[in-house]
């Protein structure tokens, strides 16, 4: 990796230049985990510092800490790198890989995913639901953001109020752009359901959500008709079709492992 100083930051600070696809996957990163840092449930107090940098479109070595301080994502990125020979956990194809979906899923052994949630949730989990999570992954279990949500995070979270509303806010969700007014963003969306005790997907349903805080933000041109990535409210991405069937794949595939034991 370089070493010397490259292109200036949104704050004027010297940057050190990283492989093209750290690059892209700290961006990434930045793009899904900005909302719930900026709500408190993830991550360190640098919010405004990491939507600069998201905002810009510049990544430097100085935001890895930060990133590291996501306690939860952590251990599943540090899963799909080990699994698929990658030495950074912040790599694109690992990102991409945790919060949508990709072929390095299906690439880990489970046995990474096995330690890696023992050693970050053992001390918040009682044996017995410590148990619990980790006999999914025998059962199909992969390192997906929808897993943690699910079947890891529905135990130890806060989830205060609405456990439905929260669930569906804190997956990563996709839908078509309806319409696009200033700051908000119609989107049509299948949302989370429960029905005789099960989660599951209900037909497409339309919801407005943000885009842009003080005028800024990831997903600046948006027409009718893209296809978009969501959490907790906020555009992340715009979505290629291939990302829309794997994030819909993989959320579906860990609704059914989560339904076998609610």
């Amino acid at each position: 990796m370089p070493d010397t100083p490259s292109s200036t930051g949104p704050r004027g600070g010297r940057s050190i230049e990283l492989p093209a696809a750290s690059q892209a996957g700290i961006l990434r990163f930045i793009h899904y985990g900005f909302m719930p840092n900026r709500l408190g449930y993830c991550g360190p107090d640098d919010n405004r510092r990491l939507f600069d940098h998201g905002v810009a479109g510049e990544a430097d070595a100085s935001l890895i800490p930060s990133l590291a301080r996501f306690l939860g994502p952590l251990p599943y990125l540090r899963a799909i790198a080990a699994g698929s020979d990658l030495a950074d956990p912040f790599d694109d194809r690992v990102v991409e890989a945790y919060w949508i979906g990709n072929d390095l899923l299906e690439r880990f052994a489970s046995k990474e995913l096995y330690a890696a949630l023992r050693e970050r949730f053992r001390a918040q989990l009682p044996p017995k639901i410590m148990d619990l999570v980790a006999d999914k992954i025998p059962a199909g279990a992969l390192p997906h953001h929808s897993f943690h949500v699910f079947d890891v995070w529905l135990r130890v979270g806060r989830l205060d109020g609405n456990v439905l509303a929260t669930l569906d806010n804190c997956r990563v969700s996709w839908g078509r752009v309806a319409s696009v007014d200033g700051t908000t963003v119609g989107v049509d969306r299948p949302p989370l359901v429960l029905r005789g005790g099960k989660l599951g997907l209900g037909a497409a349903q339309r919801v407005y959500v943000t885009r842009l805080f003080d005028g800024r933000g990831f997903v600046t041109e948006l027409a009718p008709g893209d296809l978009v990535s969501l959490h907790w409210g906020w555009v992340c991405e715009r979505l290629v079709e291939r990302q829309g069937r794997d994030l819909e794949r993989y959320t579906r595939h860990h609704i059914r492992l989560a339904n076998q034991t609610l």
